[in-house]
């Protein structure tokens, strides 16, 4: 997948000794995509390529999906103002799931959960500017990284991919587009958190077949995106099906009006599952004592971007072995479940964010790269 610089690690990260090509990167970034898509219903889904069902349940899910009406809750502002200290400045990138869409309240949406969470967790002041735009695709990120970058963040949250499933963006593509974003941000000096592609499989207007297929493109395209962002430097946080099996028992209580996006507690949760990760980035998270469990320890990066697009709640991170942070299979990883910090219907609600940043920079409009198969806007 042929893009300068892939898969040197930023800064003090950087490996001794020859750089491999960024095709190389690229190329094993999209076979650890494929292996981790495995298991999907191969069969049954190749029949229904061929048979054009897919065709027909895409125009339908087309009609019941309905696209935004309204921008989500302009969340921006100070949180926790009583904290002393000089305020932690976050910004949030990606699509209409970092914007917050399908609330009404800014303290709803996943950006406002984080920055109280960090704020209460931290005991300083945390500046909150989300720069997400509903209906981006990866390739949008550009823009949202060049505003993001005049407020010289410390921390960054981007939650970029369903977009590029539904409008089938080629998985290269993608990938190429968020790996640049989290390079240019860790070279600022901001530490990166990616939530990785979500399981579009839980969405109820998506029917069998066409599910599997949303189902197996997210995991091809979340396993890409582990190994891109390792690589440049960022932690993930596979978000996977996290929200899948609560999504299908009460989805009246964790669905949107839409049926697409989150509710209030669907962002508690996803929420739930950021903020370890985010605090670990930041230096701020104690490290969990004791025997790891199944699905924790050490891997080579591919290994572990398979695991963690498997098991969704699953963080990855570059590690060293013997001091060095690559060995024969690639960089080295670490993965870990951390433990929830809240949960959906306890997530901490801020009161609104007070003493407002200046009004941040317009965003272009969503250009989509590609044919839509589903035009919900994620």
């Amino acid at each position: 997948m042929g893009v300068t610089g892939a898969g040197v690690p930023v800064g003090s990260t950087v490996p001794a000794g020859p750089v491999r090509s960024a095709r190389s990167t690229w190329h094993r970034a999209m076979r650890v995509a494929r292996v981790a898509a495995l298991g999907t219903g191969g069969a049954a889904l190749t029949a229904a390529v061929t048979t054009g069902v897919l065709l027909g349940q895409a125009r339908q899910a087309r009609r019941t999906i309905p696209m935004a009406e309204a921008p989500p809750p302009r969340c921006d502002g100070l949180y926790g103002p009583k904290f002393p200290g000089k305020p932690l400045t976050l910004v949030v990138l990606g699509d209409s799931s970092a914007a917050g869409y399908g609330v009404f309240r800014p303290r709803e949406t996943l950006a406002a959960l984080l920055a109280t969470g960090l704020s209460r967790r931290l005991r300083r002041p945390v500046k909150l500017r989300r720069f997400a735009v509903v209906g981006c695709l990866s390739s949008g990120l550009p823009h949202q990284v060049e505003a993001a970058l005049e407020v010289a963040p410390d921390i960054a949250v981007i939650l970029i991919g369903g977009n590029d499933v539904t409008n089938r963006t080629p998985p290269w593509a993608a990938v190429r587009y968020l790996a640049d974003a989290v390079r240019d941000l860790r070279a600022a000096g901001a530490e990166v958190v990616v939530g990785t592609c979500p399981d579009l499989g839980a969405i109820q207007p998506i029917k069998p077949p066409l599910r599997w297929v949303a189902r197996r493109w997210g995991r091809q395209l979340a396993a890409a995106q582990t190994v891109a962002v390792v690589e440049a430097g960022g932690w993930t946080v596979s978000l996977g099906d996290l929200l899948g099996p609560r999504f299908t028992a009460e989805p009246a209580r964790m669905f949107a009006w839409d049926r697409f996006h989150p509710s209030a507690e669907g962002y508690a949760v996803a929420a739930a599952a950021l903020l370890p990760t985010v605090l670990s980035a930041l230096g701020s998270a104690p490290e969990r004592r004791g025997a790891l469990g199944r699905h924790e320890g050490v891997r080579s990066l591919p290994e572990a971007a398979q695991e963690a697009a498997r098991h969704a709640g699953t963080e990855v991170s570059g590690t060293r072995v013997s001091g060095r942070e690559r060995g024969p299979a690639g960089r080295w990883a670490q993965l870990r479940r951390r433990r929830a910090l809240f949960g959906a219907g306890s997530a901490p609600q801020p009161p609104e964010p007070t003493a407002p940043p200046d009004t941040p920079a317009p965003q272009p409009p969503d250009t989509a790269t590609g044919a839509p198969t589903v035009e919900g806007r994620a």
